[in-house]
């Protein structure tokens, strides 16, 4: 089938060229804008407590008052307030409010109430239109509010700064946007600069970036655009980074499975053309197989519980299937119009053989000690596995997304170390009840068992009720950060009081930001036990059906679940017992299954693919395995390097989750390309042997090979599966 689609595209070269081109224009000019969701509530499902809490609240408080933003003052010397500054922060709250900035609600002024115990802060809570958090107009908002304020403070002593939810957005997105630009350059210019080092061409270099990122992204981001409207998909702010990584670097890897059997085609006598269509009949099952791992491991978690995973994987698919079919379609095309020597050049060298002499050192080591290479090989997996034990999840997404000096991190750091720890976001109990009003006098009694919950500073004795009498909202202040783990352990507790101690007649829901990250705990943990066995298992259909085997699927699953622990427990002993990070992001466990899993399983397939082609060609298993790494290995060597280098250039955008999740997916990389494709896959099937394949016939001898003689059915296709004319062609004319 391959071999054909070959045949075509090389055939309609200029056609398929020009078919890319008009389709990526027509997709990405047609695209809707989207806008990516910051709102960690807006993620989550609304059968979770907190989500319908927020709902009840809506209900029952429609015009009750919910800061979206908090302008916060400090002297300039950092010594408390005098009284003129009190006065002279009252009349930048009351210049704002005279502005009338568009959105802004309410701003409720400065009060002993907001001011910090020391003296040192005083905020001013500011409501904005609810209407524009899902909008650009949210952070917008800040950003006049947040010049006007500083405008208005020129000429006191006194600092103006602005944090809450809506500065963090826009905090946030300036923040994401100077991250992909960053790691969109420096992924650029280390593809193109190792590319070209490695085929020693400067076109070589430049032809993986050309394809991936000025073809198949904008196509891919287009398409994505037009999925996330239809079906009313969540939009989060880290998918352009890792977008961006993902279609330059698989487009990167596809590229260079391509282009090393193109070479090796041509090296062995092969017309452009040929070489063309013959790489691709070789690696087209391979990319085709691999892409399809890495597309099902992304979509599956359309199941997820999580509005930001649901929008994550669909279009981490949709980019991965772009992606390969221009690999298997607009790459071989490009090749199949640009003379051999442009590819190449300056290269002198392309057209000779080499040795790959350290690979087949390797290779020999793997054939000769297969079961001491495959115990030191996934000893290393195992004895990095143990870090994993200590893993601990945080839950503070804007922080941790975000560089600390940004202006809402640094008010956040000041609300915790001038006012109660949970004061910037506060929990809140409803008490409801569905038949008549609420009966007053169980209040006192009420909010004392909630404050007397471990872990609890306030709870607010006098709750705001209702219009109609039927909702009471309890203000509870907790002691810890509201995203720490403490805090979540808080809120389990403050909930069973909540819900165990509400009066007869009456129900009682838990709200707030903790609220909403102890729900996003709970559907991570459905999601471990439903997305992670559904993805492996529809991965092992895949290798099945491509290597046609029951037996050699299970040790490659084996292998990449190995790989992803190994990944978890060294990011762990790295960021929390050598840096001493109190935990690291919560999405990275599932982040870092989809990653290592679905691309380690690629470099798994190009191995085993090549182990089964030697095996065809009349080895035994342990030559096959030598012949393996020694063919293979540098194509998984390269592929490996280069896409474990671009997902570490996350690590240059400057805040916590885009280190931790740039090494993870570098370090688990480099363990699937250098460790199990390279060592613990071919040792494994060295020592299974041709039980590999079964049921399925992947091992037995088709052809004569290079190894014991088989002899060859008549055929007029030779050894490699090509024209047995292919090999006897001139050695001159196919090169022009």
């Amino acid at each position: 089938m391959f071999h054909r689609l070959g045949q075509f595209v090389v055939r309609r070269a200029w056609w398929v060229i020009a078919a890319w081109i008009v389709a990526m224009i027509a997709i990405a000019a047609s695209a809707p804008k989207i806008t990516a969701q910051t709102d960690e509530a807006a993620f989550l499902p609304k059968h979770y407590e907190s989500i319908q809490a927020a709902e009840l609240q809506e209900q029952a408080f429609p015009a009750s008052f919910t800061p979206s933003a908090l302008a916060l003052f400090e002297r300039n010397d950092g010594a408390p307030m005098t009284a003129e500054d009190k006065t002279a922060a009252a009349k930048v709250v009351q210049g704002l409010t005279d502005k009338k900035i568009e959105h802004v609600e309410q701003i409720v002024p400065i009060s002993d109430q907001t001011t910090s115990k020391d003296g040192k802060y005083a905020l001013a809570p500011i409501a904005i239109d609810k209407t524009t958090q899902q909008s650009e107009a949210f952070g917008d908002t800040a950003k006049k509010i947040r010049e006007e304020g500083k405008a208005l403070a020129q000429g006191t002593d006194l600092k103006f700064r602005l944090g809450g939810a809506a500065a963090q957005q826009l905090d946030q997105k300036e923040s994401s946007g100077s991250a992909d630009a960053i790691i969109a350059v420096s992924s650029v210019v280390l593809v193109a600069i190792i590319v070209g080092l490695i085929f020693r061409s400067v076109l070589a270099g430049l032809l993986p970036v050309l394809l991936s990122l000025m073809v198949a992204m904008p196509t891919a981001n287009g398409l994505i655009a037009h999925a996330t409207k239809a079906f009313d998909l969540k939009s989060t702010p880290i998918l352009s980074a890792i977008l961006i990584v993902v279609v330059l670097g698989v487009g990167t890897d596809y590229f260079l499975f391509l282009a090393f059997r193109y070479r090796e085609r041509l090296r062995a006598g092969d017309n452009r053309q040929d070489a063309v269509v013959n790489a691709v009949g070789r690696v087209g099952e391979a990319i085709a197989s691999a892409a399809g791992a890495v597309t099902v491991a992304f979509a599956v978690l359309i199941l997820s519980s999580l509005g930001m995973f649901k929008a994550l994987g669909p279009a981490l698919a949709i980019a991965v299937v772009v992606t390969a079919f221009a690999s298997l379609t607009l790459a071989p095309a490009v090749l199949a119009v640009i003379p051999a020597r442009g590819v190449f050049w300056p290269g002198k060298k392309w057209m000779r053989e080499p040795n790959n002499a350290r690979f087949a050192a390797l290779g020999r080591v793997v054939q000769k000690r297969p079961a001491i290479v495959a115990v030191a090989s996934g000893g290393v997996l195992l004895a990095l596995t143990a870090g994993a034990l200590n893993y601990n999840g945080t839950f503070d997404l804007a922080g941790s997304s975000m560089p600390k000096d940004k202006e809402s991190m640094v008010v956040q750091d000041r609300l915790v170390n001038g006012f109660s720890a949970g004061a910037a976001d506060p929990t809140h109990v409803y008490l409801t009840t569905k038949g008549g009003k609420l009966d007053q006098a169980v209040f006192d009694g009420y909010a004392a068992k909630l404050g007397a919950v471990p872990g609890v500073a306030e709870a607010a004795a006098k709750p705001q009720v209702s219009k109609d009498g039927a909702t009471a909202d309890f203000t509870v202040l907790l002691k810890n950060e509201p995203s720490s783990n403490d805090a979540i352990d808080t809120l389990t507790k403050l909930r069973d009081v909540a819900h165990g101690q509400a009066p007869s007649g009456t129900e009682a829901k838990v709200g707030g930001i903790t609220a909403i990250y102890k729900d996003i705990n709970l559907a991570m943990s459905h999601d471990y036990k439903l997305v992670f066995p559904i993805a492996g298992l529809l991965i092992l259909l895949i290798l099945a059906l491509q290597l046609r085997s029951v037996v050699a699927p299970w040790y490659l699953m084996a292998s990449v679940g190995l790989g992803f622990t190994a990944t978890l427990g060294s990011s762990t002993l790295l960021f929390q017992n050598i840096k001493g990070e109190h935990g690291m992001m919560f999405m990275l466990p599932i982040l870092i299954y989809l990653f290592v899993v679905a691309i380690g399983t690629d470099y798994n397939i190009l191995i085993i693919a090549r182990l089964r082609e030697e095996a065809r060609e009349g080895r035994n298993p342990r030559e096959a395995a030598r012949e393996a790494v020694r063919h293979g290995g540098p194509t998984v060597a390269a592929a490996g390097f280069i896409l474990a280098v671009s997902f570490a250039t996350f690590m240059l955008a400057g805040n916590i989750f885009m280190l931790e999740f740039g090494f993870a997916m570098a370090f688990g990389i480099f363990l699937a390309a250098f460790v199990m494709a390279m060592f613990f896959t071919p040792a494994l099937t060295a020592l299974v042997g041709k039980a590999a394949w079964w049921p399925g016939h992947g091992g037995d001898a088709t052809g004569g090979g290079h190894g014991d003689p088989v002899a060859a059915p008549a055929s007029p296709y030779g050894a490699h599966g090509l024209p047995e004319s292919a090999g006897r062609r001139c050695p001159v004319r196919p090169f022009r």
